[in-house]
C-alpha cells in the first residue's frame, strides 16, 4: 500500500491511499482456500472443486469483499503509522471506478484529536456551599408528604361530598350522545379541589351522596391530548358509590405503616436521609459548576469542529422540541435562532472541557475497574425484563461503544472527585434557596468525556438537559431512595391500595392519549441551555 499525505491543516488530515492489485488478489486466494472445503459443485466431490473455478463463479464478490478488507487494514496501518488519534470515524471513499486486477486509489479524511496542553490544576480554589438538614425542613417534608398521600374515612350517611372529599364514582363519557372511546370506568376516586380533571369537572361534584347518579356537562380544553375531543362539549353520565372525607390527625406511626414502614421515626429518618442525599447533590453540583468554570477560563485550544458540529445538533435537537412545546411555537423558535451562535458557543466548551477532563484522567491514572463497569451494566440492565436483560448485557460487553457511553459519566465523576481533592476548598452555609438560586444562575458546561479506552468513532455528543429543580422529599415516597444513582437502582415506592374495581379509562388521569378529561399543561420550553453532565 503507498500512502500520500494530500492535507494537514489545523486538526484536519487528509490522504490518498493506493491498494495494489497484487493485495487484493492476495486476499482473494486466502479466501478461496478458506471456502474451497465447503463448496458444492456438480460433477465434483466435496471440497474439490478447482479453485479457478470457485474464482470464475464468485470473482466479483470475493474481489469486491477482499477489496474492502484491503480498504480497513489501510486505514489501520494509516492510523498507527502517523500516530493519528482519530476525533470521528474517518471518511473513506473510492476515487474513480474499481475493476479487478487493478490497483484502487482511496481518499481518506478525517479530523485528530488535538494535542491538549498539560492541564493546570495545582491552584484550583473552590466554594463548597451547604445546607444543614435541620429537623424544621424534614417536618415540612414529612407534612407534604402526608399531605400527597391523604387518608380518608368513610362519610356519614347522606354527607354531601364537600372541597377535600373523596368521591368514588362510576362513569360515562358522551360527546353528541355518543359514548367515546376511553370515556368508561368504574371504581374511580377522585379528591375534589385536586384540579386533577379538566375545569368543571369537580366543581359539579360538590353537594354529591353516596348512592346519587347525575349527569355533568364539560368542554375539553382545545389543547387537549386526544384530537377527537379538543374543544368538544361533552357529558359525564355519574354514579356515585361513595363519599369519603379526610382522616384526622397529620402523620403518625399508622400513616408511616400505610407507606410499608414500621413506624413515623423510621419514616422521619429515612426523609431526613433523603433531604441530605438531595442537599449534598445540589452543594456538588454547584461545586462542579464551579470547578469546570476554572478548567474552561485556563484552558483554550483548538477542538475538532465535527464533534463541535455533533455536540452542536444534539442542544438545538433538544430546545427545538421544546420550543415546541411553548405557547407560541414560531416566537420561541425564533427567540432561539438570534441566540444560535451562543449555543454553538456553549457546544465547543463542552467539547473542549471533556477532551481537558480525559487528559487529566489519563495523565493522573483515573480509570474505570472491571468491577465499576460490571456494577454500572447490572444496573442498567435492571431497566430490562428478565428475557431481555441478559441481551443487553451481552450487548453491552460486545459493542465498545455502548460500554463507552455506560462508562463516561463514572469516568467524569471520577476526574472531578481527583480535582475536588486537589482544589483548596472553603465552605460556606447557605439556605437552600441560595444555593438553588446559585445553581439556576449560572451556565457551566457538560463534557464528554474521552476516557482512554473511548471509541472515538462513535457521536460524542450528550444530550443538553437543563438541571431539573431537586423535588422536595416529601414530593417522593421516603424509602424510594437506596443511595445514589451510581450506587444502586432506586427502589420502588409500597404500592398504593387500588379501587376495588379498575377503571377501563380514568378520568382524573392526564396520560397522554387517554379520553379522560384531565388538564392537558404543556411545560415552558427552556429558554438557557443548563450545561452540567450531572446533577449528582
Amino acid at each position: 500500500m503507498q500512502t500520500v499525505e494530500t492535507l494537514n491543516e489545523g486538526l484536519k488530515r487528509a490522504y490518498t491511499l493506493t491498494i495494489t492489485a497484487a493485495e487484493v488478489d492476495a486476499k482473494v486466494d486466502a479466501e478461496v482456500k478458506r471456502v474451497a472445503p465447503t463448496i458444492k459443485m456438480p460433477g465434483f466431490r466435496p471440497g474439490k472443486v478447482p479453485a479457478n473455478l470457485i474464482r470464475k463463479m464468485h470473482g466479483e464478490a470475493l474481489s469486491q469483499d477482499a477489496l474492502n478488507s484491503s480498504i480497513q487494514d489501510g486505514i489501520q496501518t494509516l492510523i498507527a503509522e502517523q500516530k493519528l488519534r482519530p476525533a470521528t470515524a474517518p471518511q473513506v471513499s473510492l476515487e474513480g471506478e474499481y475493476a479487478p486486477g487493478q490497483d484502487a486509489s482511496v481518499a481518506v479524511s478525517l479530523e485528530v484529536l488535538p494535542d491538549v496542553p498539560a492541564p493546570a490544576i495545582d491552584d484550583l480554589k473552590l466554594e463548597r456551599l451547604t445546607v444543614p438538614a435541620d429537623e424544621a425542613v424534614v417536618d415540612q417534608q414529612l407534612e407534604q408528604l402526608a399531605s400527597n398521600n391523604k387518608r380518608h374515612d368513610d362519610a356519614e350517611e347522606g354527607h354531601a361530598a364537600a372541597t377535600g372529599d373523596l368521591v368514588v364514582m362510576d362513569f360515562v363519557g358522551k360527546v353528541d350522545d355518543v359514548a367515546f372511546d376511553g370515556g368508561t370506568g368504574e371504581g374511580m376516586a377522585i379528591e375534589i379541589g385536586s384540579g386533577r380533571l379538566i375545569p368543571g369537572f369537580e366543581d359539579q361534584l360538590v353537594g354529591v351522596k353516596k348512592g346519587d347518579e347525575k349527569t355533568i356537562n364539560v368542554t375539553f380544553p382545545d389543547d387537549y391530548q386526544a384530537e377527537n375531543l379538543k374543544g368538544k362539549a361533552a357529558t359525564f353520565d355519574l354514579k356515585i358509590t361513595d363519599v369519603k372525607v379526610p382522616a384526622e390527625g397529620g402523620p403518625d406511626d399508622e400513616f408511616a405503616k400505610s407507606l410499608g414502614l414500621e413506624s413515623l421515626e423510621q419514616l422521619r429518618g429515612l426523609i431526613k436521609g433523603q433531604v441530605e442525599q438531595e442537599l449534598n447533590g445540589l452543594t456538588r453540583t454547584h461545586m462542579k459548576r464551579k470547578l469546570l468554570d476554572q478548567l474552561a477560563a485556563g484552558h483554550d485550544f483548538d477542538v475538532p469542529p465535527s464533534m463541535v458540529e455533533a455536540e452542536f445538533d444534539q442542544i438545538w435537537a433538544q430546545l427545538q422540541h421544546e420550543a415546541g412545546h411553548e405557547s407560541d411555537p414560531e416566537a420561541a423558535r425564533a427567540e432561539l435562532e438570534a441566540e444560535r451562535d451562543d449555543y454553538r458557543q456553549i457546544a465547543v466548551r463542552r467539547v473542549r472541557l471533556g477532551l481537558l477532563l480525559s487528559e487529566i484522567g489519563q495523565k493522573n491514572g483515573i480509570e474505570v475497574s472491571q468491577q465499576e463497569m460490571q456494577r454500572l451494566i447490572m444496573q442498567a440492565a435492571q431497566q430490562y425484563g428478565p428475557e431481555d436483560r441478559q441481551r443487553f448485557i451481552q450487548y453491552v460487553q460486545q459493542e465498545p461503544m455502548a460500554a463507552a457511553q455506560l462508562r463516561a459519566p463514572l469516568y467524569e465523576d471520577k476526574v472531578v472527585d481527583f480535582l475536588f481533592g486537589k482544589a483548596e476548598v472553603t465552605d460556606r452555609e447557605v439556605t437552600r434557596e441560595e444555593l438553588e438560586a446559585a445553581i439556576e444562575s449560572e451556565e457551566g458546561a457538560v463534557p464528554h468525556v474521552h476516557g482512554p479506552d473511548c471509541d472515538h468513532d462513535h457521536d460524542h455528543a450528550k444530550p443538553v438537559k437543563k438541571a431539573a429543580k431537586a423535588k422536595p422529599a416529601a414530593e417522593v415516597p421516603a424509602e424510594a431512595e437506596a443511595g445514589t444513582e451510581e450506587e444502586a437502582p432506586k427502589k420502588k415506592a409500597p404500592a398504593k391500595k387500588a379501587p376495588a374495581k379498575k377503571a377501563e379509562a380514568a378520568p382524573a388521569e392526564a396520560a397522554e392519549g387517554e379520553a379522560a378529561p384531565a388538564p392537558a399543561k404543556k411545560p415552558r420550553a427552556k429558554k438557557k441551555v443548563e450545561t452540567e453532565a450531572s446533577e449528582g
